[in-house]
């Protein structure tokens, strides 16, 4: 059965009785780290701000998710012009049938 892999919860209604951090935690099976940092406060505004996120910790685990794929984009950048490119390849070609 589908169910069989996920968790077992408690049943609705009883979200009083555990934290709902743990209930978070245990629902994802992400590693969650509680870190003190010392953010710029105009920074951490402006990004609350601009993206609409709900709080701060929303907003700076989004950040990093997104510092995460520019950089990831910027190296896949770093493969332009290293592909050889032949320009009689015909695609179409390629994918018929005949």
């Amino acid at each position: 059965m589908a169910f069989d892999l996920l968790p077992s919860v408690a049943p609705f209604g009883t979200m009083a009785r555990s934290s709902a951090g743990h209930l978070h935690t245990h629902l994802c099976r992400a590693r969650h780290l509680a870190t003190n940092l010392a953010i710029d406060p105009d920074l951490l505004d402006r990004a609350l701000l601009i993206g609409g996120e709900g709080t701060k910790k929303a907003t700076v685990t989004t950040a990093l998710m997104e510092y995460i794929a520019r950089r990831e984009q910027a190296g896949v950048l770093d493969l332009f012009g290293t592909v050889d490119w032949d320009a009689n390849y015909d695609d179409k070609a390629e994918r018929s049938r005949g």
